[in-house]
């Protein structure tokens, strides 16, 4: 009887991972495979022109280093517009929470700037 409520679900769940799978396979079945002839469809489009450069240069790990550093403290910083918007009605014990939840945050950031990646050299 517990197990009831949870078949619709299941059946969803069924039927998901199926048409899933369906259509996986007719795609990779019903693709055309690239051969010699077809490479240039690979090269990076420049209006007309010949690439001037390989199109798939490396960047510099700062660059990633700076993006994972602002997707973390961009998610850390979400967890405060909660906090925000029922400053009032929270009892004390909650904004004890949010202090050490601050505090966490910024000894985060001075960790990072004290192991150097900041640096933008």
């Amino acid at each position: 009887m517990f197990l009831t409520n949870y078949f619709s679900i299941f059946i969803f769940t069924c039927v998901s991972v199926i048409l899933a799978c369906i259509i996986f396979f007719l795609s990779f079945f019903l693709s055309s495979k690239l051969d010699d002839s077809d490479s240039e469809k690979l090269t990076a489009y420049e209006c007309g022109f010949n690439p001037f450069s390989d199109s798939r240069s490396e960047f510099d790990i700062k660059f990633y280093i700076v993006a994972i550093l602002f997707l973390i403290f961009d998610l850390e910083i979400s967890f405060l517009f909660p906090f925000a918007t029922c400053l009032d009605v929270i009892p004390f014990a909650g904004v004890e929470f949010m202090l050490i939840f601050l505090f966490i945050l910024t000894i985060g950031f001075l960790f990072e700037w004290k192991k150097g990646a900041l640096d933008w050299d």
